[in-house]
C-alpha cells in the first residue's frame, strides 16, 4: 500500500504533513453500499444519542470506530439490555444501544445533528434504533430537513438501521422524528459522510513498467513512490501522463538526474511514450528492443555508458523523429534502416566504438 499527501493550492501554500496513519481492515458487510471503486468516504459525525459519558470505541467497537457522546438532560435514557448487534447493517458496537434519546408523548423528537454546517453536497447517512427500555413497539416517521427519510418505521427491542447512500445535505441539518403509534420516537445512534469521488489510477500495464524501471536504476528522486500519474498534479519526476480516467504515461524526461542501473527492458510496455530521454546519466548496458513504442518521436540517450549495439528496430518506429545516442560505449555497426531513415534527427558521435564509423 502507498500514502500520498498533496498541497491543495485552493485552501493552502504549506506543505502537507500527517501524524498519524491507521488501517484497519473492515468486514465486507460494512458500508458496503457505497462503490468504493469511484467514491471515498469521509467521517462527519459518529454519534452515541443520550450518552454523556466517555467515546465508545475499541474494544468495545472491533473496528476502533469513535462513536461521539451526545447528552441531552431532557430526552436521554439508559438501559442494560443487550442488543445483538451482529445482525445489524454497518455492525454498530452493542454499547450505542444502551442509551437513548427518547421524544415526549405525542411529541416529536428534533435533534440538531451533525452539529456542524454542511456543504450542499450529497452524503451517505446511517440511523441506529432498538428500544431497550421497554417490550413494546414504537412506529414513527423519521425527516431530514423536512424531507422523508423512512415512514411507518417500527422499533422493537430487536433493533434496526435504516441509511441512504446519496443523501443531500446542507447546512445545518435536523433529523425530526414524529410519532405514529404506540410508544414515543427513540434513536440510539447515527452517522454521516461525504462522499468524495476518487480520482483514477494509472493505467495498470504502465504502472507495473515503471516499478519495474525504478527497481532497474539507483539514485532515484524520492517521490518515486504511490501511483506514477495520481493524483494530478502529482506524478513522479520525470514522468508526464495524459488526462485519462486512467492516465498512461505519455513521456519519461529522466535528464540529468544523476541516474544510475540498467534500461530495463519493461519500458517496451509503455505502448503510449512519445518521448523518453534519460541523457547524461550514468546507465550502462545495452539498449533494450523498444519496438512496441510506435508513437514514440524522441529518444535521447546521450552522455551515458551505455553498451553493446544499436538495436535495428529502432529503425522500424515509424513515429521516430530524434535519436541522440552520442557520448555512450556503443559498439558494432549502426543498422542502416537508421541511417537512412527519412526524417529522423540522429546524433551517433562523437563517442562511442562504431565499425564502420557512421556519419556526423
Amino acid at each position: 500500500m502507498s500514502f500520498c499527501l498533496g498541497v491543495n493550492p485552493d485552501y493552502t501554500d504549506g506543505g502537507p504533513f500527517i501524524n498519524a496513519l491507521q488501517v484497519i481492515q473492515l468486514h465486507d458487510s460494512v458500508y458496503n453500499a457505497t462503490n468504493f471503486n469511484s467514491s471515498a468516504m469521509g467521517l462527519i459525525a459518529r454519534t452515541k444519542f443520550g450518552s454523556a459519558g466517555d467515546v465508545e470505541r475499541y474494544p468495545n467497537d472491533t473496528f476502533n470506530r469513535y462513536w461521539q457522546p451526545f447528552p441531552d438532560s431532557k430526552h436521554a435514557v439508559s438501559s442494560t439490555h443487550n442488543v445483538t448487534s451482529a445482525d445489524f447493517w454497518n455492525l454498530p458496537p452493542p454499547g450505542v444501544f444502551n442509551t437513548a434519546l427518547v421524544a415526549e408523548q405525542d411529541a416529536p423528537l428534533v435533534l440538531e445533528w451533525p452539529q456542524i454546517p454542511l456543504q450542499n453536497d450529497s452524503y451517505y447517512v446511517a440511523l441506529y434504533f432498538a428500544d431497550t427500555v421497554s417490550n413494546s413497539s414504537r412506529t414513527f416517521n423519521v425527516y431530514i430537513n423536512d424531507y422523508s427519510f423512512y415512514e411507518g418505521l417500527t422499533v422493537t427491542s430487536a433493533g434496526l438501521s435504516v441509511f441512504a447512500t446519496q443523501w443531500i445535505l446542507s447546512g445545518l441539518t435536523r433529523v425530526i422524528l414524529t410519532p405514529v403509534s404506540g410508544l414515543p420516537p427513540l434513536i440510539n445512534a447515527g452517522e454521516v459522510f461525504g462522499l468524495f469521488p476518487l480520482g483514477g489510477y494509472t493505467f495498470a500495464r504502465d504502472a507495473r513498467a515503471l516499478e519495474s524501471i525504478k527497481r532497474s536504476l539507483q539514485n532515484i528522486p524520492d517521490d518515486w513512490n504511490g501511483d506514477p500519474c495520481m493524483p494530478n498534479g502529482y506524478a513522479w519526476s520525470g514522468v508526464t501522463c495524459d488526462k485519462g480516467l486512467k492516465p498512461r504515461v505519455i513521456s519519461l524526461n529522466f535528464s540529468s538526474m544523476g541516474l544510475s542501473g540498467y534500461l530495463s527492458s519493461d519500458i517496451a510496455s509503455l505502448t503510449a511514450l512519445t518521448d523518453i530521454s534519460f541523457a547524461n546519466n550514468s546507465l550502462s548496458g545495452p539498449i533494450p528492443n523498444l519496438s512496441n513504442l510506435r508513437n514514440l518521436t524522441r529518444l535521447h540517450l546521450q552522455d551515458n555508458k551505455l553498451n553493446g549495439t544499436v538495436p535495428q528496430t529502432l529503425g522500424t518506429l515509424a513515429s521516430l523523429r530524434e535519436l541522440f545516442l552520442q557520448n555512450n560505449e556503443l559498439v558494432g555497426a549502426v543498422p542502416l534502416n537508421l541511417l537512412f531513415k527519412q526524417g529522423l534527427n540522429y546524433q551517433f558521435l562523437p563517442g562511442n566504438n562504431f565499425s564502420p564509423r557512421p556519419p556526423r
